[in-house]
């Protein structure tokens, strides 16, 4: 990975991360491909209608089905799934969180049931990274110890040293396979956790920002807490982190988060928001949002969002994606997944544009305004 900063605007920072696959520019924000598609779209719609450089595929889910072992055999995500960009995995360690009781943390990993027919199997450290190299994904995660808050200060302390203890077997075993060859144009991102307590997230981004990691990313946050607690401990946490790394913000959010994260310091997002809350009416405009299911849209011809170019905002109106909707017809979900997707991509680049020209603040008061 070639990483470098092209401009920084108060802490607002544009960078380029430089990937065997793709460039990257920042801030960038990485739609949620799960199972090795963004649902709703393919390939095609991808490269010709939104661009993106980077898009995320699930550890879990993939090891499950079709199995990271049949895809290997495939030639890897970037030809078993005809997006040619880059890939990010992420480790497993969100889906165990969120399996709940069938889900354990031991040790040297977490054991969980599949959701899909109950088998019982152990995520190590190292089992994740092996998954990941079968994959063929340009960043991979780590796993990581995750918690729900509120927690109380004896979990979270034993969820920051469980990370930075799986963190170092990571790293290791990943500079020992590169020595032999494996995973050679494959970077690796450690995760910082550490709740909202910022004692705990110094502890644990001073732990894992002293390896010789990739690129750090900040964990363990929108699981819960307030929003102004989430971004104070982003604000705090990135102090801590390398200047001259990728700094990504996981899981995480609506377009107010990804425009107060950026103000703090954070280059990549990702969120499944824009795709979800597409195929259940909710759909992003630089107005606000619009409830495309609502019976005020049955005759407006205007498109969802005047002032955007999507392919969808170009060629319908807001009558006919209410339409589809309401018919429940499957092409709604593609075109209103297009749009979302659409506006959250390009407020990353007007983002960008704004701190190359040194015009941060004054977006970010033009974004709040033109939402009211």
């Amino acid at each position: 990975m070639n990483f470098k900063i092209d401009e920084i605007d108060n802490r607002a920072r544009a960078t380029t991360i430089q990937t065997a696959h793709s460039t990257i520019q920042t801030p960038v924000f990485m739609p949620v491909g799960t199972q090795a598609t963004v649902k709703a779209l393919d390939s095609n719609d991808l490269e010709k209608f939104l661009k993106p450089e980077i898009i995320l595929a699930n550890t879990y889910h993939l090891y499950l089905r079709p199995n990271d072992e049949v895809i290997k055999k495939l030639g890897g995500l970037h030809k078993f799934s005809g997006f040619k960009k880059s890939f990010l995995t992420d480790s497993g360690g969100f889906q165990a969180f969120s399996l709940g009781d069938n889900a354990k943390h031991f040790e040297n990993g977490i054991e969980f049931k599949s959701h899909i027919d109950g088998s019982k199997h152990l995520f190590t450290p190292k089992k994740v990274l092996d998954i990941q190299y079968n994959l063929n994904s340009d960043i991979m995660m780590i796993l990581d110890d995750l918690v729900a808050l509120p927690a109380t200060k004896e979990r979270i302390k034993e969820s920051i040293k469980r990370t930075t203890d799986w963190a170092i077997d990571s790293i290791n075993y990943h500079r020992e396979n590169q020595q032999k060859g494996i995973g050679l144009k494959q970077n690796i991102f450690a995760i910082i956790q550490g709740g909202i307590d910022f004692e705990f997230r110094k502890i644990s981004a001073n732990e894992l920002c002293a390896l010789d990691y990739d690129g750090f990313a900040i964990g363990g946050l929108s699981v819960g807490e307030e929003n102004q607690a989430m971004y104070d401990t982003v604000e705090f946490t990135t102090q801590f982190m390398p200047k001259d790394k990728p700094r990504y913000l996981m899981g995480v959010g609506t377009p107010e988060d990804l425009i107060e994260n950026i103000d703090r310091g954070v280059d990549m997002f990702d969120c499944v928001m824009p795709t979800r809350n597409a195929r259940n009416s909710s759909l992003f405009t630089t107005f606000g949002r619009v409830q495309i299911k609502s019976a005020k849209y049955k005759f407006d011809s205007n498109p969802i969002d005047e002032a955007c170019d999507c392919y969808t905002c170009q060629n319908y109106s807001r009558a006919y994606l209410h339409h589809l909707y309401r018919a429940k017809e499957l092409t709604y979900f593609r075109l209103a997944t297009i749009h979302n997707l659409y506006y959250y991509l390009d407020l990353m680049r007007k983002a960008r544009k704004s701190i190359l020209n040194k015009k941060w603040s004054e977006f970010k008061r033009e974004f709040y305004a033109k939402r009211g």
